[in-house]
């Protein structure tokens, strides 16, 4: 009798030490950490280094956002692209509304959230209503269709120059807003 007890309690006992080491190794493949960046020996251990690299984001048959890169690297468990000499078009209701190019940048695949930055020069930023934003690094979230920065900006065209600190540009609204020490000048018509 104490056989068949003991003989079902190492049976459940496995059962369950089993599913327990299942379940370690499902939450571990699965999360990993995806905004720590690649160190320079990572960026050589690469899953894939692809020259002439496009991204297109689109819902149904309508584009909204395309990512193209002269190289990027691939990290598939990071699910994550390193990206250099990117160049990033966001499109709106009217078709291209938003364009702008980076020295660097990184695309979260599953996410589709990017960061764009320059090390040296602004990012220039041309938006299709006649606007030039100047910044040095910006971040996409795809959920909210937003870009943003923390850093200083400077919007220019149709008579405006605003400077100030942080900018937060709704893509579907098509607003921009500039967050901090906000500064207009005004220059005469011609």
């Amino acid at each position: 009798m104490w056989e068949l007890v003991a003989r079902r309690t190492l049976l459940a006992l496995s059962v369950f030490l089993a599913a327990f080491l299942g379940y370690l190794l499902f939450l571990n493949t699965d999360s990993v950490p995806t905004s720590q960046p690649a160190s320079l020996g990572s960026i050589e251990q690469a899953d894939a280094k692809i020259s002439e690299f496009t991204f297109t984001q689109s819902k149904g048959d309508v584009i909204q956002w395309q990512v193209q890169a002269k190289q990027a690297r691939l990290f598939e468990r990071e699910k994550r692209a390193l990206l250099s000499e990117v160049d990033v078009t966001l499109y709106g209701v009217k078709g291209k509304e938003l364009t702008v190019s980076g020295e660097e940048g990184t695309l979260d695949t599953a996410t589709k959230n990017f960061v764009l930055a320059n090390r040296v020069d602004p990012l220039v930023v041309e938006t299709g209503s006649g606007y030039t934003i100047y910044t040095n690094h910006l971040v996409w979230t795809d959920d909210t269709k937003e870009i943003r920065t923390d850093d200083p900006v400077r919007i220019v065209g149709h008579g405006l120059e605003v400077t100030g600190r942080g900018l937060l540009g709704r893509m579907e609204s098509e607003e921009f807003e500039v967050l901090e020490d906000v500064h207009v000048h005004l220059s005469p018509a011609s």
